[in-house]
């Protein structure tokens, strides 16, 4: 799936992990119901993209932790590039 194709869809695909569907609806911009799906689990998939919640959030304590937990560097480019980054890993 392209970025394009991402974009155009008016919800997730019911198949997707919440990984993916915590994607899709923080590009929408619904960042609850983003972190809501991936406040549970466990995974540095889910770390992973928990981290970029709370650093678009400003909390940078907490993403700080949950890159640690995903075993990811903290990142410092900008938030677009991250969502960028996390959509070509996980999609």
């Amino acid at each position: 799936m392209t970025e394009e194709e991402f974009q155009l869809l008016d919800h997730p695909i019911q198949n997707w992990s919440a990984v993916q569907k915590s994607l899709w609806y923080d590009k929408k911009g619904d960042w609850k119901t983003a972190h809501d799906l991936i406040d549970q689990l466990d995974g540095r998939d889910a770390a992973h993209v928990h981290a970029y919640l709370h650093r678009k959030e400003g909390d940078l304590w907490n993403a700080r932790y949950w890159y640690n937990r995903a075993k990811q560097a903290v990142y410092t480019r900008s938030l677009e590039a991250e969502w960028d980054e996390l959509f070509k890993l996980y999609f």
